[in-house]
């Protein structure tokens, strides 16, 4: 890993400069807050894989201008152009206090914090794809701008984000990508974003701590479920092992699980697996 500070003039692209590291460091690290450090580097394979491997308290925060080997969900990789885009992790350890059997709420918990945020510092609408995608409209077509993936971490949970800013889109990895940028952002200046997203993060994550993690006492299953673009949609659920599961999709449960009706008239809470939008709700 190359420090940010030595990736050369900040001059050197006027439309995607590097993120300040010791202003972000100003305004995110507090006595008592939640982010005890903030590090920004230039190149890394994964934020994550290096949060993992570094150990550590609770509240780093590691940023990179470019991951070559970033990961989402399902071993998928994660790529973009040098600047473009947010692309951070983040320690946690919810401690004794939280059950274990609850930190699945920590992915979903991340969505509905960065969705918050983009709402508010972007002026961009994101909803949510269960599990934990961030979806943006582009051109009146869903598109997905960011993902999010959590791996525990000895008594710790890492969770990484990565959000597509200024792609353009002859830049777009699939045809199913978007950016903020795309979506009509009113703001892609990254260091105000990150700041916003850390500071929505942070709130979210101490009120679902301080009720044990419960998602209903913090509203965060209330909020979550308000989100998510995949609820009142007929949806393909691709499983583990192969196997494939057709329904609408209901609700998300007390567990994060998201809750298919089918045919058959049965309801199955699916917990992992892939998600496809087959239609749109109400149609």
């Amino acid at each position: 890993m190359t420090p940010s500070d030595a990736s050369g003039s900040p001059w050197s692209d006027l439309d995607r400069p590097p993120l300040n590291a010791t202003a972000l460091r100003r305004a995110l690290l507090r006595p008592g807050g939640l982010w005890t450090s903030l590090d920004v580097v230039r190149h890394t394979g994964s934020t994550n894989t290096d949060l993992v491997a570094a150990g550590g308290p609770e509240g780093a925060v590691l940023v990179a201008e470019e991951q070559s080997a970033g990961r989402g969900r399902l071993d998928r990789t994660w790529s973009a152009p040098p600047r473009s885009g947010l692309f951070f992790s983040v320690r946690l350890t919810p401690g004794p206090g939280v059950p274990v059997e609850r930190w699945g709420w920590l992915p979903l918990l991340a969505g509905v914090a960065t969705a918050t945020a983009l709402s508010r510092a972007a002026g961009v609408d994101t909803a949510l794809k269960w599990p934990n995608d961030l979806l943006v409209t582009v051109d009146g077509q869903e598109r997905k701008a960011g993902g999010i993936l959590a791996e525990r971490s000895g008594d710790s949970v890492v969770v990484g984000i990565g959000l597509n800013v200024t792609l353009r889109a002859d830049e777009l990895p699939v045809p199913g990508a978007g950016s903020l940028a795309l979506a009509g952002a009113e703001v892609t200046d990254r260091d105000p974003l990150l700041r916003a997203v850390l500071r929505s993060l942070a709130d979210l994550y101490e009120a679902w701590r301080a009720v044990g993690g419960d998602p209903v006492a913090c509203r965060l299953q209330e909020l979550y479920t308000a989100g998510c673009a995949t609820l009142g949609r007929t949806v393909r659920a691709e499983l583990p092992g192969g196997r494939e599961l057709v329904g609408e999709a209901v609700a998300v449960d007390g567990d994060g699980r998201l809750v298919l009706a089918t045919t058959e008239g049965m309801q199955q809470p699916v917990g992992a697996g892939d998600i496809v939008h087959l239609r749109a709700a109400g149609s």
